[in-house]
């Protein structure tokens, strides 16, 4: 068995293409123009790429986008502040603080600050609540929702399957449990929630129809970890060494890809597969934050 390729850039075209449609429609009949800010502290690199690349797709698709750099020195109250503007900005429809911050930031406070409507990333209590509950007026996390709308591309149905979670992170592994296991159309999972304390996570990961890694730790779930024919997503991405590479490292996932990919039934590349759909689920959760704060269904 080879495991069919999930092609999550294809997938993340084709929303970010909707996406595009959404946002002239918006213009020609309301006037309106999605608005995304997004605020950086400091000069990391990786950070800086990441900002950059949304500012460029959030023009492309024809939002208003403001970029905001921050000294790596600036004070707490600043950064306040600076949400506070853009919390008042009509333009601005969604704001994104990119983490993780320089120490003296406190990032629960700075998301604790941003208006919950405009909360994109979903991680406003308000938010997480509401998506915990069902409730479908909020917002969804961005990696979470990409998965989950990956396997509805792919008619990949978890009702009534078996999906194991390794990871219990705020961002991937827990709001992912909450969707899969929701009343609802492209969920009713039987979900289980593996993590670092977990006793024979083999014992769990082998029943999994569905098994997503998003644990942190490079190639981690090998073949004997995976039942035949389940269908494995890998959110993972780490840098390992390699002196064949011009950079001196390679991007792997949290599955061993190559011999995993010989088991599964369907598998997510990394790079490739669920990466792409972070940034698309953002331009769709700005999308729905200017209909919502405009009174639009």
């Amino acid at each position: 068995m080879t495991a069919q390729m999930i092609d999550g850039k294809m997938v993340a075209q084709k929303i970010h293409e909707e996406t595009a449609k959404e946002t002239r429609l918006l213009r020609e009949k309301y006037n309106l123009q999605p608005g995304l800010a997004v605020v950086l502290i400091g000069e990391d690199t990786a950070s800086q790429i990441y900002v950059n690349m949304k500012g460029k797709l959030s023009k492309e698709l024809g939002f208003f986008s403001d970029k905001i750099v921050l000294d790596k020195d600036v004070a707490m109250r600043e950064v306040l502040h600076i949400v506070e503007k853009l919390n008042k900005d009509p333009r601005i429809h969604g704001i994104l603080v990119q983490s993780p911050p320089p120490p003296q930031i406190d990032e629960e406070k700075v998301i604790e600050a941003i208006d919950y409507r405009k909360d994109v990333d979903c991680f406003n209590a308000i938010n997480v609540g509401k998506m915990l509950i069902g409730k479908t007026d909020g917002f969804y996390p961005c990696t979470p929702y990409g998965v989950i709308k990956l396997l509805e591309y792919y008619n990949i149905n978890p009702s009534g399957k078996h999906a194991v979670i390794i990871g219990r992170s705020n961002i991937v592994g827990k709001p992912l449990m909450a969707l899969l296991v929701q009343k609802a159309m492209g969920a009713d999972a039987t979900v289980t929630v593996c993590h670092s304390r977990t006793v024979d996570m083999k014992h769990y990961t082998t029943q999994a129809d569905i098994l997503i890694a998003a644990i942190g730790k490079p190639e981690f779930v090998k073949a004997d970890m995976v039942k035949s024919g389940a269908v494995v997503i890998d959110v993972g991405i780490n840098r390992v060494k390699d002196d064949s590479s011009k950079t001196g490292y390679r991007l792997v996932g949290d599955v061993a890809f190559e011999e995993v990919s010989k088991k599964a039934s369907f598998i997510t590349p990394v790079p490739g597969g669920v990466g792409p759909m972070t940034i698309a689920m953002l331009m769709q959760n700005t999308i729905k934050a200017c209909k919502l704060q405009n009174g639009i269904k």
